[in-house]
Order: structure tokens, then sequence, then C-alpha cells
């Protein structure tokens, strides 16, 4: 196995959230939690854990008086996600041949 897993990807909550931003360049919070159907807190947290990582930006503004927030995969958040989807793939692979 030549990729490796990525342990910030470690539950599907966290892939799907980068999986979603990886289609788009911004997203806002609640189109996120809506498509992921997570409680904002749930997002929350995974967004936080994932933004310490460097892996997805956060912008916070307003939309009138509203106030806003966007969320970003960032180039470094879009690599390891390649990079894990791709030690998945290699795995799913070498069951496949083995099986």
């Amino acid at each position: 196995m030549t990729a490796a897993l990525n342990d910030a990807f470690r539950t599907v909550t966290r892939i799907r959230i980068a999986a979603f931003l990886s289609g788009c360049d911004e997203a806002e919070f609640r189109a996120v939690q809506e498509y992921c159907d997570l409680s904002p807190s749930n997002l929350s947290k995974n967004v936080s854990a994932l933004e310490e990582m460097g892996y997805v930006a956060v912008r916070k503004g307003y939309v009138g008086k509203t106030p806003r927030t966007w969320l970003a995969l960032t180039d470094s958040g879009r690599s390891a996600l390649v990079g894990h989807m791709a030690a998945l793939q290699e795995i799913a692979d070498s069951a496949a041949r083995h099986a």
C-alpha cells in the first residue's frame, strides 16, 4: 500500500463534510449542515477539528444584518482528502483481489 489513511478523516462525518466542500469554492454553514444531516453543534465540533488541522477555512460575515458562516476546503485539506480516498481505494482493491 502506498497511500496512507489520514486520521483527520477517521469518521464518516468528516469525510462527508470535506467531500461536500470539495465540490465548491465555499459553502454556507447551514447548507453543509443540511447536506450532512448534522446538528449545528456536531458540525461546528467537526469543522473546528478540521480547521485546527488546516483543512477547512472558516469565514464569518453578514448578509444584511444576519450573521453567516462560510466554510471552504483548503488546498491542504483537498490534498489530504484525495490521499485518504486513495488509501481507501487501495484497501478496497486489495480486498477485491483477495476475495
